[in-house]
C-alpha cells in the first residue's frame, strides 16, 4: 500500500491510521489521547493482536483489567469483549493493531459500553 492510499480516521478518543488493508488482514496504528478510552466491544468476524509502541494504559478484556505499556503484546480472540484506556495525563498511548479474520469493516463492532454515546 503506498502512502497515498493510507487513510486516517479521527474519533472522540483519538485517531487511527490504516497501514495495510488486504484480503488477509488489516493493520492500524491507533493513537489514544490522554485520559480517554475506546468502547467496550467485541467482533464476530475478526481477532486482533495489539503491540503497544508508546504510552501506558489499562486493558480490559472479559471483565479483567491489566496494565499495559511499551512492548506489551495483547491477543484479542474472536468475540472477546475488550477495551483500552490511556491512563496518562499528558502522553498519547499508541499501539499497532493487526486484525485477522474474514471481514474487517467498522460495522463488525458490538458495543457494550461507550463514553461517547455510540451504539
Amino acid at each position: 500500500m503506498n502512502k497515498e492510499n493510507k487513510s486516517i480516521s479521527k474519533s472522540p478518543w483519538g485517531k487511527y491510521e490504516v497501514l495495510l488493508n488486504d484480503a488477509n488482514c488489516k493493520v492500524k496504528k491507533i493513537t489514544v489521547k490522554p485520559k480517554t478510552r475506546l468502547s467496550y466491544q467485541s467482533h464476530k468476524k475478526r481477532a486482533e493482536v495489539w503491540v503497544v509502541i508508546s504510552g501506558e494504559g489499562l486493558l480490559t478484556q472479559e471483565e479483567k483489567t491489566t496494565p499495559v505499556k511499551h512492548a506489551a503484546i495483547v491477543m484479542i480472540p474472536y468475540e472477546s469483549k475488550h477495551r483500552i484506556e490511556n491512563t496518562h495525563e499528558t502522553e498519547d498511548l499508541v499501539f499497532i493493531e493487526t486484525q485477522i479474520g474474514t471481514y474487517f469493516g467498522e460495522d463488525d463492532i458490538t458495543r457494550y459500553e461507550d463514553d461517547y454515546g455510540r451504539e
